[in-house]
């Protein structure tokens, strides 16, 4: 029984000290979503990558304007012209449409694999700067992700601004 007492108070102080430490602990959050949509790197980026993939979006949607003017004429002629070479358009529709579809999926890998390049060097820069701070204000943690947060220690704006200044 007097050992249980023991046990007990040691574990009263021990949760005393620690809630004694965590006061003066200091807190940041980072909303890595505005930092996303938000930063000056990231709309660069955004820019970029609309620059780079205009053409094949643009070709993308020639092709596209093509099939239907052949699906539209085939549909408006179809019962007019001779078996062959109805049965002619009809394959050229088909593979065009193969095409089509191929370039459009091609174009979407690329896309998709240039932007998460982006995003990665997007990140690895902010992470940089979340440390610099971090280290400057003397922050014992810094999240990323929570479920509630406080506005008080939000430092997105804070990031925002540093990587708009090029840090």
């Amino acid at each position: 029984m007097k050992h249980c007492y023991f046990a007990c108070a040691a574990m009263f102080l021990a949760l005393a000290a620690a809630a004694a430490g965590a006061a003066d602990l200091k807190i940041g959050f980072i909303d890595a979503e505005r930092i996303n949509r938000e930063s000056a790197p990231a709309e660069r980026a955004s820019k970029q990558l609309e620059k780079e993939f205009a053409p094949r979006a643009q070709e993308l949607q020639r092709r596209e304007a093509q099939i239907k003017g052949l699906q539209a004429q085939l549909e408006k002629e179809g019962m007019t012209m001779g078996e062959s070479d109805r049965r002619a358009r009809e394959q050229e529709l088909a593979r065009m449409s193969l095409d089509f579809q191929r370039m459009q999926r091609e174009y979407r890998e690329d896309l998709n694999l240039r932007r998460n390049q982006e995003l990665s060097a997007l990140f690895e820069r902010a992470n940089r700067v979340i440390r610099q701070i971090a280290e400057s204000e003397k922050f014992d943690l810094i999240l990323q992700e929570a479920v509630y947060r406080s506005p008080r220690i939000d430092i997105t704006d804070r990031v925002l601004k540093a990587l708009a200044e090029g840090k």
